[in-house]
Formats: C-alpha cells, structure tokens, sequence
C-alpha cells in the first residue's frame, strides 16, 4: 500500500476515535437534560428548551459516534453468514457493499450541504416556542456524514489492504472486531 494510503487511513481513523469518544459523553449531557427537565416540571415551571435541546443532543449523539462505530466494527450487520468467512473474504465481500454505502452517505452529505446552506441563508428556527436556530444542529450533522464517508473511504483502503495481505496498524489503542 502506498505511504499516503495509509496516512489516511490511520489520520481518519485518529480523527473519528477522538470525536466518537467525545461523542460517548453526549449521552450524561442528555441525561441532565433530561433531569433538568424532570426537576423544573416537579416544581411547576417546565422549561421550555429541555426537549428539544435533548433532541438535538441525542442527533450529536448517534451521529458522530457512527463513524467511530465503524471504525470499531460495531456497527450492525448480517453476521450469519460473514462470520463464517475467512478474512479475505469477508475484506472481498465489505469492497462490494461499501460502494452501496458510499452511495448512500453521498446522497446524504449532499442533502445535508443543502439543508445546511438553506439554514444559514434564511436563519431557520425551530418552529416551537423556544425557537432555537437550526444551523448549529445542521453543521453537526453535515460535520458527521462527511467524517462517515471519510470513514467508509478508509475501511475501503483497509480492505484492500487486507485482500493484498498487507496490514495497516491501527492509529488508536482500542480494540477492533476485525
């Protein structure tokens, strides 16, 4: 494999390790939230961003934590039959399925780029009575289909390495399912 390739794969790999495990802290930002909220309706005075920022919180949540996800082989899959084959294959058989993927994700990061534009150009607000801007929410999710595709670009590269009997050590100290 080329150097460049694998300064790739192990810079995008750095990347979404650090961002997926800040993004596992979301979920106690969310929890008090979500206790925030609790108290204030015990006493009578709900809040009224409570909700939604825990909405948006928990769309920071899944969102930049899929690309670590990936990245760890955590992601979900038809494994009754994957399992069962040897590494090469399954390396032959995630080529064949990530250019699905891929297509997917650009279709998405596409969108993502547009709603994202729209928000900024006409400062979008939620239509409730906290009224929060959308563009923040909307960075974030267009920040995390393009980190997915950068992901997927790099399981493409690592699977090709692996089919080529070459192994690209990992840019983390985490174990992968692979």
């Amino acid at each position: 494999m080329p150097n460049w390739a694998i300064s790739y794969v192990r810079g995008v790999e750095r990347v979404n390790y650090r961002i997926g495990r800040f993004a596992m802290y979301l979920l106690f930002v969310i929890m008090a939230i979500l206790i925030w909220s609790s108290i204030t309706k015990a006493f009578r005075v709900p809040s009224l961003w409570t909700l939604e920022m825990a909405q948006f919180t928990l769309v920071a949540y899944y969102l930049l934590g899929a690309p670590y996800s990936m990245q760890l082989g955590a992601n979900v899959r038809m494994d009754l039959l994957y399992d069962r084959m040897p590494i090469r294959r399954q390396a032959a058989w995630d080529i064949l399925t990530i250019f699905f993927l891929l297509f997917y994700l650009g279709v998405m990061l596409w969108g993502a780029v547009d709603s994202t534009a729209y928000s900024f150009r006409i400062n979008e607000r939620a239509p409730t009575a906290w009224r929060p801007p959308l563009w923040p929410i909307k960075v974030i999710i267009t920040t995390s289909f393009g980190l997915m595709v950068l992901q997927a670009i790099a399981h493409l590269i690592r699977d090709i390495a692996i089919i080529r009997g070459i192994d690209i050590p990992r840019a983390f100290a985490g174990e992968v399912n692979r």
